[in-house]
């Protein structure tokens, strides 16, 4: 892969740079289905970065990295644009510093791919109304991740409900995805009356206590939150007048799925790692109403 760094640029230099690569390489033909603008700190944009890498072989893309930096003193753009092997696209690492920061969608706007979706990532801390921010108004979906977020991960996650709007995602939703599966998978297999359910997971567990709120939404029935040691969630349980369905996952791999009459049987439940969460998101733009009714029932509780 080879970069190419920009100082004190600016869009029209980064989009010039983005042309120069298409034409270095051959290939004049964008064929990119998307633009995907991560916020990111600088400590954490080499590992957001490659991430959404990963993540474009199956969704290619023009990724756009901003760092917001020092907001004073003179306003500075610098860039590295990369093209070639590793990206299906192209990626370029925005750094901005100084009065600019305050304007970051005016740097972002020019080098969105025209008539083409927009998605906006913040892997650590977002802001507290992801719709309403700068960058976020710009896109069709916004994705947030409050297990990520540096401190607060429960107010974060509770923030990100009470603000829902269509577009909006988190990747602690993202998450729950296999253990939604299994549940719904199971009692279509068997059809009982479930009275009470338990998600245990560890103490601060986004996660959980998404999981919590989609079981109590959908099922209409108490549901109590349990504390384990983790790793993320280990249990998950829906109780019945012939006796609880029981999955289980202690190591963060592999669960035991139980239930009455029938033989405990194993499950592959393996935790998944950020790009096949990224990626997941990113097949579908439209509203996840599951998550927004989720969101709705958490949002009403007391974080």
């Amino acid at each position: 892969m080879s970069m190419i760094e920009l100082t004190d640029t600016n869009s029209a230099g980064i989009a010039a740079e983005f042309v120069r690569a298409r034409r270095r390489a051959g290939s004049p033909a964008m064929g990119m289905v998307m633009t995907l603008v991560i916020v990111v700190p600088d400590e954490d944009a080499e590992h957001a970065m490659a991430a959404a890498r990963h993540a474009s072989h199956e969704h290619p893309a023009r990724v756009l990295g901003v760092v917001l930096g020092d907001g004073r003193g003179h306003g500075t753009i610098h860039a590295q644009v990369r093209t070639g092997s590793g990206a299906t696209g192209e990626t370029a690492l925005i750094r901005l510093t100084g009065e600019v920061t305050k304007h970051p969608a005016s740097v972002v706007l020019p080098l969105l791919l025209p008539d083409s979706p927009v998605v906006v990532w913040w892997p650590t801390d977002a802001p507290a109304d992801p719709a309403a921010d700068p960058l976020g108004a710009l896109a069709q979906r916004r994705i947030t991740d409050a297990a990520a977020a540096t401190s607060g991960r429960s107010r974060a996650l509770h923030g990100q409900c009470a603000r829902y709007v269509p577009g909006n995602t988190d990747l602690a939703w993202t998450r729950t995805t296999p253990w939604r599966a299994l549940l719904a998978s199971t009692l279509d297999q068997q059809a009982r009356r479930i009275t009470a359910a338990e998600v245990e997971a560890e103490k601060v567990s986004p996660s959980a206590d998404l999981l919590a709120a989609w079981l109590a939404d959908r099922l209409k029935v108490p549901v109590e939150r349990r504390v384990s040691d983790g790793p993320g969630i280990t249990e998950a349980v829906m109780v019945t007048r012939d006796g609880p369905i029981r999955i289980a996952r202690p190591d963060g791999r592999l669960a035991t799925l139980s239930s009455p009459g029938a033989p405990d049987r194993p499950v592959a439940l393996k935790r998944r790692e950020l790009p096949e969460l990224l990626a997941e998101e990113l097949r579908r733009l439209d509203e996840d109403e599951v998550y927004a009714a989720t969101a709705r029932r958490l949002a009403k509780e007391k974080p």
